[in-house]
């Protein structure tokens, strides 16, 4: 819906839109979009970007349907799939202190609380986003390893570091976890060691072969300017980094909105280990705003293990009323399950009351899903551009053209495409402001465009 009533963003449905077709086409997976604006030129490999490579997997797909649509299609899909192995996993999980039937019960009102949780309705809320493949690999690698089945586990880890440059130090984090286990110590210390390793390899040697920089996403000046110089400070002064840890408010308030789901039994539980280095590194950020919000992709990447370890944290927290003394044991094990049995019903419950206040909420206001005089006119604008065009579009219209035309974004810069379809009543990305969209219209129209459309704020120019 957020597609057809043009609230996707050509940042960043397009720029991976661009290069899933490109891969489809057996070709490396170029995005002229992101190259283009972000001065890489129009020949950009998104691998010089994030090291994605599973991207490649979705390609198949556009041989079904080439467009936008079939990325959003294929992210509710992997948002999905972790429902049937958390099930499993919260089920086994807590088989020692509820009934077979109570277990069930408590797993299905977990997998629930997790289906509308505020990390995958932000994650669904924007776009799509590689992230996505993030939810269903951790879980399937937990559940198996609870299942005792190494070799799945590995091969789940593999996959997992082909997501994204930084996924080395989520299976680093899941080896520290599994290092607290006496049967997982030599997997544990293989995973820290393959994902700091990778981690490494990826960010600082694949993204520049593939013509990124090694320093792009480089977050952390408050510290240093380089990770070595970083790391010393982090050593030497430890106080600073705590300070970022915290600074500003909005970070610690993110950290409590992650762990609210599941009423922050996690912090009781060594899976939790698994999202330290994540949240570490979104946490000690001095740039990049958006790494430290409650909104975007940005939980999608931890929201599985928090669910694994809320479950584990709230058995032991209940199992401590073993502890009581001069209880009869089957009394113990009757307030013990009642504990389980509550909190999971209240996770539930949690996950339900914060549907309205995140990415889901909208589904609920008549407003989302209305078509209005503003995208009848989008839609008409957008239309007057010829299959195969070259354009410039602003980016609320670029995913609707992505599928059948060379799309670049409509920036400050003018790239002097042959067509240029702007809005000159929303702000959009990059601009600034309204006033700057409108200037930059009136520059080309001074400059060798003619308007060939207008409706409701959309303006589309032709290039003489």
């Amino acid at each position: 819906m957020s597609l057809a009533r043009f609230r996707a963003g050509a940042y960043d449905l397009v720029i991976f839109d661009q290069a899933v077709r490109s891969y489809s086409r057996f070709g490396p997976p170029v995005s002229m979009i992101k190259g283009v604006h972000n001065g890489f030129g129009p020949g950009f490999s998104v691998l010089g970007d994030h090291w994605s490579p599973i991207l490649a997997t979705l390609a198949p797909l556009y041989w079904i349907h080439d467009g936008p649509e079939t990325l959003l299609v294929a992210q509710a899909i992997l948002l999905a799939l972790p429902v049937p192995f958390l099930w499993a996993y919260v089920s086994r999980t807590l088989s020692g202190a509820l009934t077979a039937s109570g277990a069930r019960r408590a797993a299905y009102c977990v997998s629930v609380a997790y289906a509308v949780s505020w990390p995958i309705a932000e994650t669904v809320a924007f776009d799509f986003h590689e992230a996505a493949f993030v939810p269903p690999l951790t879980a399937i690698l937990l559940e198996r390893h609870q299942a005792g089945r190494p070799g799945h586990v590995a091969l789940a880890a593999a996959l997992l570091l082909l997501v994204k440059e930084d996924m080395g130090l989520l299976v680093a984090g899941l080896g520290l976890f599994m290092i607290t286990r006496k049967d997982g110590r030599r997997l544990g210390a293989a995973f820290v060691a393959a994902g700091v390793v990778t981690a490494y390899a990826t960010s600082q040697i694949l993204i520049p072969h593939f013509g990124g920089r090694a320093d792009y996403y480089w977050a952390y000046s408050a510290l240093g300017g380089d990770f070595p110089s970083a790391a010393l400070h982090a050593v030497t002064r430890p106080g600073d980094a705590l300070g970022l840890l915290v600074n500003p408010p909005m970070k610690a308030r993110t950290v409590a909105l992650l762990f609210l789901p599941v009423l922050f039994t996690a912090v009781f539980s060594p899976v939790t280990l698994a999202a330290i280095p994540l949240l570490a590194e979104r946490m000690l950020a001095s740039s990049f705003p958006n790494w430290w919000v409650p909104h975007y992709h940005y939980g999608a990447f931890v929201v599985v293990v928090v669910f694994a370890g809320g479950v584990d944290g709230a058995r032991r927290l209940a199992g401590h009323l073993d502890a009581l003394r001069g209880r009869r044991a089957n009394a113990v094990r009757g307030r013990r399950a009642n504990a389980v049995q509550w909190w999971a019903v209240l996770t539930l419950a949690v996950g339900l009351a914060s549907v309205p206040f995140f990415g889901f909420g909208g589904l609920l206001t008549p407003g989302f899903h209305a078509s209005t005089e503003r995208t009848r006119a989008a839609a008409h604008a957008v239309a007057v551009v010829p299959d195969g065009a070259r354009c410039e579009a602003a980016g609320n219209l670029a995913p609707a053209l992505s599928g059948r035309t060379e799309t670049l974004l409509w920036d400050r810069t003018p790239r002097w495409a042959p067509w240029v379809v702007a809005d000159v009543r929303r702000q959009t990305f990059p601009f600034v402001s309204v006033k700057e969209q409108s200037s930059r219209v009136r520059f080309l129209l001074r400059h060798g465009y003619r308007l060939v459309f207008q409706e409701d704020g959309y303006r589309v120019l032709r290039r003489s």
